[in-house]
């Protein structure tokens, strides 16, 4: 089967970025001229995604306005003859995504989340999401390099990378046996490891491939780490059931659930912006010509 549905887990209440999100979901914190979110739903569009699905709190109206049609602003531009503004917000998405929301009543972890979108998602493989992780595919993203390595492989397909041995219990941590360059069968799976237990430094970042079986297993997963349903212990019993991939994708991860990573993201990003990269290169050298 193609995966043609996403879940973007939006529910969040961002405390890292307060006051910044006090009344503002962190997932519309804009790097350069776009918010996180709008880089995610890209990257899912990209890969052939025809069904974005957010799962969202009382607090993310504005992820819901932003992906909606705006016929005052349009018609401001329109007025002012303002074309190539626009046209960008007129496409956003293209004309043959749709998206779908969810109310996620309690922040009852990231498993419950995605267990959340089962309405809709039913019994398919699907995508999942998490705008804090900025990934700059450099040429691919991502998510498509994702579900080329599904399509080949029939299997659920993690995204993962190298960490400090320090920070495994930041993470959910894999052990796997190679398969080929980049791509590992995984043989187990913890949420959050102590670095004396962790069973590798191989982390998960926020991409996932499931196959729609997950589902079952998060109706029946009982609360894990922080007293929440982890989508982590889920994918541990499926491991039982299934092979799941592990794969070390090709692109740079920006963590911007943290204030150093938001701000790197925004300059490097920057740096590659076609209006503004050269001054804002000149700017940083100028600044520290060292």
């Amino acid at each position: 089967m193609k995966v043609r549905k996403a879940v973007f887990p939006v529910a969040g209440l961002g405390t890292r970025f307060l006051p910044a999100t006090k009344a503002n979901p962190k997932e519309m914190l804009p790097v350069v001229d776009k918010p996180l979110i709008q880089y995610a739903a890209e990257e899912a569009v990209e890969a052939g995604i025809e069904e974005l699905i957010f799962v969202t709190g009382r607090t993310k109206r504005s992820i819901e306005d932003h992906f909606d049609k705006a016929y005052e602003l349009e018609n401001e531009l329109e007025k002012a003859n303002k074309q190539r503004l626009l046209e960008l917000v007129r496409n956003i998405l293209p004309s043959n995504v749709s998206c779908t929301y969810i109310r996620q009543a309690e922040p009852l972890g990231l498993g419950h989340a995605v267990l959340c979108a089962r309405p809709v998602v039913g019994d398919e493989p699907f995508a999942v999401l998490l705008a804090d992780d900025l990934i700059d595919g450099q040429g691919t993203g991502c998510l498509k390099q994702m579900v080329e390595l599904f399509e080949h492989y029939n299997s659920g397909v993690i995204a993962v990378q190298p960490v400090p041995a320090e920070d495994t219990d930041k993470y959910g941590i894999v052990a796997t046996k190679a398969i080929e360059q980049g791509v590992s069968k995984i043989t187990s799976i913890v949420e959050k490891p102590k670095p004396a237990v962790a069973p590798s430094n191989l982390a998960v970042v926020g991409r996932y491939i499931l196959p729609g079986e997950i589902m079952q297993i998060l109706a029946t997963t009982q609360r894990g780490a922080g007293n929440e349903i982890q989508l982590t212990d889920g994918i541990a019993t499926l491991l039982e059931r299934q092979q799941v991939l592990a794969y070390q994708f090709k692109g740079t991860r920006y963590d911007c659930g943290s204030k150093l990573g938001y701000l790197q993201a925004t300059v490097d990003l920057a740096l590659k912006h076609p209006e503004v990269a050269a001054d804002f290169a000149a700017w940083l050298k100028a600044r520290d010509p060292v």
